[in-house]
C-alpha cells in the first residue's frame, strides 16, 4: 500500500498496557484511526487523549465481541488492522505448579484472539490493506516445566495465528487476485522495554508486501 498504515482503521485489543499506549502513538503518529479496546473506562481516558476511539469490552465474551462489532459496523467502520495485546504471565513452581486457575486465566488471551479475529475475518479480507499481529514469546520454542500453562497457550494463539495466515492466502487464491491481508506473529522474551519497538514494527508491517510479511515470526528484542 503506497501510503502504508496512512488512512486505515486498526483496533488494538488489550490496550491500557504500555505497550497497547505505544502502539496507539504509533499508529495514529502515522495516520491511522486507532480504536483502543479494554476492560476500563478510566484506563483508557489516556488512549482517547492521543486521539484514539475507545470501548470497553471484555474481548474473551464472545457475545461482548459481536456486539462490539456490530456497533462499529452499524457506524460504517471496516476494520483494517488488528494488534492482539490480550494476555499476561502466570508460572512457577514447576510443572506440578501449573495450576488450573493459571491456565484459565492465561486461556482468555487465545480466546480474545479467537472471538476478535472471527469477528473481522470478513472486514479483514475485504480490506485493502490489512495486516493483524500477536505477540507471542520465545518460551514457544523453548517451553521450560515452570512456565508449562504460559508456553502452551502463546503455542495455541501461534497456530492461530498461523491459521490466519494461510486463510489470507486462500482466500486471495480463491478470488484470483493480489493478497492484500497478512498475519505476522512477533517473539519476545520479555516485552518490557521493547514496546516502542513493537510499535513501530506493527506500523512497518503496512510498508511491506501482504504475501511477503504474512506467515511470518519477527523476534524482537535480543534473542533467547
Amino acid at each position: 500500500m503506497d501510503d502504508g498504515v496512512r488512512g486505515t482503521t486498526v483496533v488494538v485489543a488489550g490496550a491500557t498496557s504500555a505497550s497497547g499506549h505505544a502502539a496507539a502513538r504509533a499508529l495514529v503518529a502515522a495516520g491511522a484511526s486507532v480504536i483502543a479496546v479494554g476492560r476500563r473506562d478510566d484506563a483508557l481516558a489516556p488512549l482517547r487523549d492521543l486521539g484514539a476511539r475507545t470501548a470497553v469490552c471484555d474481548l474473551a465474551d464472545e457475545a461482548e465481541v459481536a456486539a462490539f462489532a456490530a456497533i462499529l459496523a452499524a457506524d460504517g467502520v471496516r476494520v483494517d488492522g488488528l494488534l492482539h495485546l490480550v494476555g499476561g504471565w502466570r508460572g512457577g513452581g514447576g510443572l506440578r505448579g501449573q495450576t488450573e486457575a493459571d491456565y484459565r486465566a492465561l486461556e482468555s488471551g487465545l480466546s480474545a484472539l479467537r472471538h476478535v479475529t472471527r469477528a473481522w475475518w470478513d472486514d479483514l479480507n475485504a480490506s485493502p490493506a490489512a495486516r493483524t499481529a500477536i505477540v507471542s514469546s520465545t518460551a514457544v520454542a523453548r517451553p521450560l516445566a515452570g512456565g508449562a500453562n504460559y508456553a502452551a497457550v502463546k503455542a495455541a494463539e501461534e497456530a492461530w495465528a498461523r491459521a490466519m495466515a494461510q486463510g489470507f492466502a486462500k482466500d486471495a487464491r480463491d478470488r484470483g487476485v493480489a493478497q492484500t491481508a497478512a498475519s505476522v506473529i512477533f517473539r519476545v522474551r520479555a516485552l518490557a522495554g521493547l514496546e516502542e519497538a513493537l510499535g513501530s514494527a506493527f506500523v512497518g508491517l503496512w510498508d511491506a508486501d501482504a504475501a511477503e510479511v504474512n506467515d511470518t515470526i519477527v523476534g524482537l528484542g535480543a534473542p533467547n
